[in-house]
């Protein structure tokens, strides 16, 4: 890494390469929601079972939180632009194959192919703003739009589906990503630049790509299996065990093997550790807070899909002020423990007010807290995306991006997971006659654990991170050598 100052088209060039970056994580986020609205059309279509219709969005999820972490050292092994290009590429065509399925193992395949994709696309992404904007005022600016942009695509591919299946057909949904990769890429092959690392470039450590990938995809299955059967369903224990045997297994032969899968000294660092611990347990509250919403809107008040994805908007709105307006400004200010702690614990706050929903209530009751949701993880986030990825070796940077983007993928099928299960099982144990007030009784005590699992990354944020904020974030801004 040079210490000299950045070249004057290199500095206008990087805004450019934030667009670029910001539009392929937008495109991975999308995936996870946008064709979720579509399964129903998508099943009546192919004639898709109930069961292999789960695997229409589990393959995806398995593939892609599986390997999140061999596609983060990858970056670093071969090169953040080349892995880029490669994940955004074959991201295109996979979702090209899925939306001309002829039958349901096409799509399944195309899914699952998909997320090996964007396992490759996510921590370049990440890595490639990371070594771009290394320090000062314009890194927070950058997480902050990144932050937006990776907090509030759930949300906007709730809105994107249900208009691409209402208005054109089920099959777009998927094909939009070729419409997006194709000036991405490229773009990409004009503004990403590559950043040299030195001749030492990491290994692939084989053994610990198996039994992380291994531990993943079993943890992620596991948390699929609970939603489906039960968390004392055989299957479920029998994933949940080989996920911490074979994650066990994983952690003791990083810290003994000369090139691991994941140094441990990336994770070891507790405000980079307490990023990542902070930002799954919000991403729990998150992810499950739209399937809710989602059920409550349409099965509760009776809105359509089009509808459903517009009462996100205020959420989507907030999100990006929280980011862009209050988190990147406030990171360069205050600590980021205290950034953290204030954007979850207004999240939190924003989850209270949707206790006080009822089976008649108006979408005038579910906006303000919509609106604190989005205001306080858009701020949050910022300060948790720049720690998660800060001050490590440039050669760890594709891995610490990988981390993050794990703490994600697994915060995301572990809060649906759970608070569907909290959902069904309180509205299956009720003695309500009605069977909508029992759902709803279901919907508010989950709401009430997602509070919870808010106020716990508060917490978290305020005992695990020290960092102040000139140390991450107002640091002198040296810049990556580019080559062309």
């Amino acid at each position: 890494m040079s210490s000299a100052a950045p070249a004057p088209h290199a500095s206008a060039r990087r805004w450019t390469v934030l667009a670029v970056v910001s539009l392929a994580q937008l495109m991975v986020v999308l995936d996870g929601s946008v064709v979720n609205i579509a399964l129903p059309d998508a099943q009546a279509d192919l004639g898709t079972s109930d069961v292999a219709r789960q695997w229409i969005v589990t393959a995806y999820g398995l593939a892609f939180g599986g390997l999140l972490l061999v596609g983060g050292r990858f970056s670093d092994r071969f090169g953040r632009r080349r892995m880029f290009l490669v994940g955004l590429i074959g991201f295109a065509v996979a979702s090209g194959l899925g939306g001309l399925a002829a039958d349901t193992t096409m799509l399944i395949v195309a899914r699952a192919l998909q997320g090996v994709f964007a396992a490759l696309l996510a921590p370049a992404v990440l890595s490639v703003l990371t070594l771009t904007f290394p320090g000062g005022r314009d890194r927070a600016t950058a997480f902050g739009v990144f932050s937006a942009v990776a907090a509030g695509g759930g949300a906007v591919g709730l809105l994107l589906g249900g208009m691409l299946t209402e208005w054109v057909s089920w099959r777009w949904t998927l094909l939009v990503n070729v419409v997006i990769a194709i000036p991405v890429a490229v773009a990409a092959r004009a503004v990403v630049p590559r950043h040299e690392v030195g001749e030492d470039k990491p290994r692939i450590d084989l053994v610990g790509a198996v039994l992380a990938t291994g531990g993943l995809v079993a943890l992620v299955y596991g948390f699929t299996s609970a939603e489906l059967d039960g968390w004392t369903a055989p299957l479920t224990l029998g994933l949940f065990a080989a996920a911490v045997l074979l994650m066990v297994a994983f952690v003791v032969l990083e810290s003994r093997v000369r090139h691991p899968l994941l140094p441990l000294r990336v994770v070891a660092d507790r405000n980079r550790g307490g990023a990542y611990l902070a930002t799954g347990l919000a991403i729990m509250a998150m992810f499950g807070q739209f399937l809710l919403l989602t059920y409550y809107f349409q099965l509760v008040l009776g809105y359509t899909p089009i509808q459903a994805g517009l009462a996100f908007i205020p959420l989507t709105g907030s999100l990006v002020v929280g980011s862009t307006q209050i988190g990147a400004r406030l990171v360069t200010r205050v600590a980021p423990r205290y950034v953290m702690a204030a954007g979850y614990l207004v999240a939190a706050l924003g989850f209270a007010t949707f206790l006080l929903l009822g089976t008649d209530s108006s979408y005038w009751a579910v906006l303000p807290g919509s609106m604190m949701l989005g205001l306080g993880t858009g701020t949050a986030g910022v300060a948790a995306t720049s720690l998660g990825t800060s001050a490590v070796a440039a050669e760890d940077a594709g891995v610490a991006s990988a981390m993050l983007n794990t703490s994600q993928q697994l915060g995301g099928a572990i809060g649906t997971a759970l608070l569907a299960t909290v959902a069904a099982s309180v509205t299956a144990g009720s003695t309500v006659g009605d069977p909508l007030e029992a759902t709803m009784q279901g919907y508010l005590v989950a709401f009430g654990v997602a509070a919870g699992l808010m106020v716990g990354a508060a917490a978290l944020a305020m005992v695990l991170v020290d960092a102040r904020p000139e140390r991450h974030t107002m640091d002198a801004e040296p810049s990556a050598t580019l080559a062309h």
